[in-house]
């Protein structure tokens, strides 16, 4: 984890990409159940997230999935991606594509900006 409040926690999702999860710290199913602050914290929070990998990684696209069939919790996944992952253009629940060939920027020093960022108020 990386980040925590009262209302949102942030944690990284191992993958050979860039990839952050966004989940409420109460047990909600589904977005539209959440109340107006922790809508947005989530949405301050994506949108930090999004803006950090976009800057630091320079991806071909940034995806941004919610679903939760397995884990009913509301949650979202910010993705950095790259032709040369094994997967792109699929998705990365997808068919792998080849090996991947990525040469990307130091992860842990985008996980302390991306903590510093989300640490500011808002």
């Amino acid at each position: 984890m990386i980040y925590e409040n009262s209302l949102i926690k942030v944690e990284i999702e191992e993958s050979e990409i860039p990839w952050l999860k966004i989940f409420t710290q109460k047990d909600i199913k589904e977005f539209s159940q959440c109340n107006n602050e922790t809508k947005i914290e989530i949405l301050r929070a994506l949108d930090i997230i999004e803006k950090e990998m976009l800057s630091y990684f320079n991806p071909e696209k940034i995806n941004i999935a919610s679903f939760g069939n397995y884990v009913p919790h509301v949650h979202f996944h910010i993705m950095a991606r790259f032709k040369e992952d094994s997967y792109f253009p699929e998705p990365m629940w997808g068919k792998k594509q080849r090996e991947s060939d990525l040469a990307l920027a130091d992860i842990t020093e985008f996980y302390k900006i991306v903590y510093e960022k989300l640490n500011q108020p808002s």
